[in-house]
C-alpha cells in the first residue's frame, strides 16, 4: 500500500514555528498550487493546500523560506478524528510533510 503525495507551489505566507506542550516543533504552511488545465472561462485555476511541518523539516523551512518561495513537498496524507465542543466528532484530513526541497530561496539575513 502506497500513501504519497507530491505538491510543488508557492508559499501563501511567511511560515512561524510552533512548540507544541511536549516540546515538538512544527509548523503550518499553505501552498498554492495552479492547476495544470483551464476552467471553462480558459483560465488556470489555484488550489490552497494547507500541510503540516515537524521537528527538523519545520524548523529549516521557517529558516530558510518566505513568502512567494517555490517549494516541492513530498508527503503523506493522514485523517483523525475530532471532537467540538458539542461533542459531535468530525473528521479531518491533513498533509504531513516528510520532504521538502527549497526550489527558489535564499539564506533570510
Amino acid at each position: 500500500m502506497l500513501n504519497q503525495t507530491v505538491l510543488v507551489g508557492r508559499l501563501v505566507k511567511d511560515p512561524e514555528l510552533y512548540e507544541t506542550d511536549n516540546g515538538k516543533k512544527l509548523t503550518h504552511i499553505t501552498l498554492a498550487v495552479p492547476r495544470s488545465f483551464k476552467d471553462v472561462n480558459g483560465e488556470y485555476q489555484t488550489d490552497f493546500i494547507d500541510c503540516t511541518l515537524w521537528q527538523g523539516i519545520a524548523e529549516s523551512t521557517v529558516q530558510y523560506v518566505k513568502k512567494g518561495d517555490l517549494l516541492g513537498i513530498k508527503a503523506r496524507i493522514q485523517s483523525r478524528i475530532i471532537t467540538d465542543s458539542e461533542e459531535r466528532k468530525k473528521y479531518v484530513i491533513e498533509i504531513v510533510a516528510d520532504k521538502v526541497t527549497f526550489l527558489s530561496s535564499k539564506p533570510k539575513e
